[in-house]
């Protein structure tokens, strides 16, 4: 190992020392990967269909293969409802079996057997009760947390990278280019994004990759600052000006020498750049401007709480979902932020 990398591998360890040091952010951390990672795997934890049938001897797996009514002996050659009780009995006597998922809901499945008007309080088939459709909450919450993780994810991702790339070219090269840029996102940022997001979304037809791009638009200037204040910073200094002197040129000095001494600002920046992100999506989720019917989200569980004031199940488990997911990011963003403080060693 070069001594180069010695050193990095040096930083990386104390610096994760030190953050496993703030106990708070640490299991912040530790909690929120075991839900999101549990949350990738929501069709075994909540879904409609079993994960595996053994059926004759032979193993089914309807997770991953559509099969026909007619392979479990039924009537019809179409995609077999497992949740038909005449289907069911087919898989589950004369020693076949079937193996569903802890929570038998999908989040568009709806249960048929309710015998209360919807939105139905939690019994114990429906933890967590159903919402005015007859959907199973808690499988809508499993999955519009997945949803929401993963957009606030790529949200930041996008942004992050675009910021970066704003900030470096502002702050190096500088002079007109910073002044053309600084304009340019003075007059952009005074563009009203919600009235933007309302024309598109009348226009395009709603879609995850519509308000990934529309909320991607304006989702970076504010990263930027902080990265272009950065390359100002260090873009004179001795080392800069020797590697220009050796002929290196303007995109690897960006990359390789000033890129990582402005990283600071971007990584403590990220947890509270996602937190936001999820806020944004559950917003407009909130006032119908986000996702398509039927799928999952936090946004509009919170709207049909606010229209069903009675069924208290949908706001109080929603609010928590959302709030606590909330929670571990802001102290996960607390505790990365006195790691790389220098003032705190």
């Amino acid at each position: 190992m070069s001594a180069r990398a010695l050193k990095k591998n040096t930083i990386f360890q104390r610096r994760w020392r030190k953050f496993k040091s703030n106990r708070r952010g640490y299991w912040s951390l530790v909690i929120f990967s075991i839900l999101f990672v549990m949350s990738l795997g929501a069709e075994v934890i909540s879904n409609d269909r079993p994960f595996l049938i053994i059926y004759n001897g032979s193993f089914y797996f309807p997770l991953v293969k559509s099969y026909a009514e007619t392979t479990f002996g039924g009537d019809f050659p179409t995609e077999a409802d497992y949740r038909d009780p005449y289907i069911l009995e087919k898989i589950t006597t004369g020693g076949n079996k079937a193996f569903f998922p802890l929570n038998p809901y999908s989040y568009a499945s709806i249960n048929p057997n309710l015998d209360v008007p919807v939105p139905s309080p939690p019994t114990r088939e429906n933890l967590l009760g159903t919402d005015d459709r007859g959907r199973d909450v808690l499988a809508r919450l499993i999955y519009g947390f997945r949803l929401s993780v993963v957009f606030g994810l790529l949200l930041t991702a996008v942004g992050t990278l675009l910021g970066i790339a704003a900030g470096a070219i502002q702050g190096y090269f500088g002079g007109r280019t910073d002044l053309f840029c600084q304009r340019f996102i003075e007059i952009w940022g005074s563009m009203p994004e919600l009235y933007l997001l309302i024309i598109f979304s009348s226009i395009f037809k709603p879609s995850l990759l519509l308000l990934l791009i529309l909320l991607s638009m304006f989702g970076w200037m504010g990263l930027s600052d902080y990265v272009r204040a950065e390359f100002l910073k260090s873009r004179n200094l001795d080392y800069v000006t020797a590697a220009r002197a050796m002929g290196v040129g303007n995109v690897t000095i960006m990359i390789r020498h000033l890129l990582p001494n402005g990283m600071t600002p971007v990584i403590t920046f990220l947890p509270f750049r996602m937190s936001g992100a999820i806020l944004a999506l559950t917003s407009l989720d909130f006032l119908g401007l986000g996702v398509p019917p039927p799928t999952p989200s936090l946004g509009e569980l919170l709207a049909q709480g606010k229209a069903n004031i009675d069924a208290w199940w949908l706001s109080l488990s929603t609010f928590f979902v959302l709030v606590g997911t909330l929670i571990l990011l802001i102290f996960i963003g607390e505790a990365l932020r006195e790691t790389f403080d220098p003032r705190k060693v």
